[in-house]
């Protein structure tokens, strides 16, 4: 079974990724736990909401605002790395976190690197499936603590540094 982060431990991943459709987005999804593309969410929004083992994941150009208020109802939401250099799914993660609440498992999946996890941690992001089934996940769990102290704000941190130095 495949492995990922989740929570700073390695643990099996009990998801499967459905690919994004190339035209229609009303195929079947079959039983099992499923991350579905937005698309397919959209398009079968009231069959997939019944089912509880049934996540979603946003590709790079999808935002938040997309799946709003169904992020609280789903288990898991991932976001898309379809590069390394994309950024895009930070801003995504903290949305979904800040703005919509979002508690669930917040995943990233793609082309990612092992130095993003701890930046991804901040915004919000728990766990990781790596593309690259070579990466050393003992050492991706590591990464995450490549900082002890932030100047910024982030969904794990919420008050600035200089606001807790003078607190």
């Amino acid at each position: 079974m495949p492995k990922l982060v989740k929570d700073g431990v390695i643990v099996d991943d009990q998801w499967q990724v459905l690919p994004k459709p190339e035209s229609d987005a009303s195929t079947s999804v079959p039983a099992g736990q499923w991350l579905v593309p937005l698309t397919v969410w959209l398009a079968q929004r009231d069959a997939l909401q019944a089912r509880t083992d049934i996540g979603v994941w946003l590709d790079s150009d999808e935002t938040a605002e997309q799946i709003g208020a169904d992020a609280n109802s789903l288990p898991v939401i991932a976001v898309n790395f379809p590069s390394f250099m994309d950024g895009r799914a930070f801003s995504t993660a903290r949305l979904l976190r800040e703005r919509f609440g979002f508690t669930g498992e917040l995943r990233a999946i793609g082309d990612f690197m092992r130095d993003q996890l701890c930046y991804l941690s901040r915004c919000g992001v728990n766990a990781f499936q790596f593309a690259d089934d070579q990466v050393d996940l003992h050492q991706a769990i590591k990464s995450l603590d490549d900082f002890t102290e932030f100047y910024q704000a982030g969904v794990d941190q919420p008050i600035p540094l200089f606001r807790r130095r003078t607190a």
